[in-house]
């Protein structure tokens, strides 16, 4: 079972995933994703399986949905932990007019608690009335 400290700092790498996403800032991404990462998207027709690096050169091109003035909304669902080493993050964002869903595995190793894997689905952002 994992401590406070743990969830603290999965916390903490939660919300730098999110800033960094905003800001398209890979520098910040650098610090929460593993060096292994794998990004995955589930949606039929754009099916993409990148490593870190290939992801942050899409990252690097696009224009930080913060120098647009988007309105930013984020949310974690869920935190699981698998004892002291890995943990699962449900969570969302809504950003580039779409609303992303996000299954984050969480390593804990020698870089500490890293983003390993990004599963993520997305459907176009709902327009309000």
């Amino acid at each position: 079972m994992a401590d406070q400290q743990a969830y603290t700092q999965v916390i903490e790498i939660m919300n730098g995933y999110f800033d960094g996403l905003y800001h398209a800032d890979t520098k910040q991404l650098a610090k929460v994703f593993h060096p292994d990462l794998r990004y995955v998207n589930m949606i039929d027709g754009d099916y993409m399986n990148k490593s870190r690096d290939e992801y942050f050169d899409m990252v690097d091109r696009r224009t930080p949905p913060a120098d647009r003035a988007e309105v930013r909304h984020d949310r974690i669902f869920s935190i699981e932990f698998g004892g002291t080493k890995m943990a699962f993050v449900r969570a969302s964002m809504t950003m580039m007019d779409r609303e992303y869903l996000d299954f984050l595995t969480l390593s804990n190793d020698h870089h500490g608690w890293r983003i390993m894997t990004k599963i993520f689905t997305y459907i176009p952002k709902t327009q309000e009335a």
